[in-house]
């Protein structure tokens, strides 16, 4: 998550048609027969072995996943890679920003209304200091395993599903605003664009964004349904890539775990945790490692995630 915008706020792909009809058979094996009505569980343990690779990631590349660091384009391998076995088809594209080659994941499912495209985002670089493995490691590997988890269904949805993993958010969401900056008139095919930057902050919150109201309300009436206490996400409106979007006048949802600020008795009264600290005390540093997720938010949001994909491409 951006602290430069923080700051200012707050102050089918290629092959044989034998070698991809193999691939998509792969991907739909584990259901058999129609896709689920209602999204299945995510499985948290799948988000977190995502998380691992890209601790390895880090750890293999100088600490971090940063724009312009190999450790960014290890991160879009590993992920495009998962991606493309499981039978979406995938681009890479590339922008300039202080002299380095950025990198966009992009991920599309076959069918569904293209003129109506739900899309789900989340950024995939870090800061320089650390791995990023909460910012934003844990958006990534949840949107990551929701979108295998409609490859295993084989989903069939009414509109057109799209994923999007950005570069260079860090510098201040310089990926998603090269994505937007392209899409021209195709941008009032976008029904929708849901972020999720931190999902699994160790002493988390539950915030959902309020920017429209039809995809609060899907967020909203999930976690209702579990008993959680949500709250609107306003403190860090426009700090992460939904506000390329907002300001380009697309819809915009999603949710958010909390970052340095610190949590309320009122807050801590509903969600547990300690009040009087940071939701995550190791924002833009180097511990904010594998360690440092609270597996119970990364399952929650994973699920959440996932079931607003299911109603809104209905």
């Amino acid at each position: 998550m951006s602290r430069s915008v923080r700051i200012r706020r707050a102050a089918l792909a290629t092959g044989t048609v034998a070698a991809v009809a193999a691939t998509l058979f792969t991907a739909a094996g584990a259901y058999a027969g129609s896709a689920p009505a209602d999204a299945p569980d995510v499985d948290v343990k799948a988000v977190q072995a995502h998380l691992g690779q890209l601790q390895s990631i880090a750890d293999a590349n100088g600490g971090n996943r940063a724009h312009g660091q190999p450790g960014y384009k290890a991160s879009i391998d590993y992920v495009k890679g998962k991606l493309d076995q499981a039978g979406f088809t995938t681009q890479v594209q590339e922008f300039d920003n202080n002299g380095s080659t950025g990198y966009n994941l992009i991920a599309d499912w076959p069918g569904g209304d293209e003129g109506k495209t739900v899309m789900t985002g989340a950024h995939l670089d870090s800061v320089d200091a650390g791995p990023g493995i909460n910012d934003n490691g844990s958006g990534s590997a949840g949107i990551l395993e929701v979108a295998l988890t409609v490859a295993k269904s084989g989903l069939k949805p009414a509109k057109h599903l799209r994923f999007a993993w950005f570069g260079d958010e860090e510098d201040g969401m310089v990926g998603s605003q090269a994505y937007v900056d392209k899409l021209g008139a195709d941008k009032s095919k976008i029904d929708a664009y849901l972020n999720f930057d931190m999902i699994g902050s160790p002493n988390p919150g539950y915030f959902v964004y309020d920017d429209d109201p039809r995809l609060e309300k899907v967020f909203k009436d999930w976690f209702a349904t579990k008993n959680i206490a949500t709250e609107k996400e306003t403190e860090g409106d426009g700090r992460s890539d939904h506000a390329s979007f907002k300001d380009a006048g697309i819809p915009v949802g999603g949710l958010f775990s909390g970052a340095d600020y610190i949590k309320t008795k009122e807050q801590a009264k509903n969600w547990g945790g300690e009040a009087g600290k940071a939701f995550d005390a190791c924002y833009h540093q180097s511990c904010d490692t594998s360690k440092n997720i609270d597996e119970k938010a990364l399952d929650n949001n994973s699920d959440a995630i996932a079931n607003a994909l299911w109603k809104l491409s209905s």
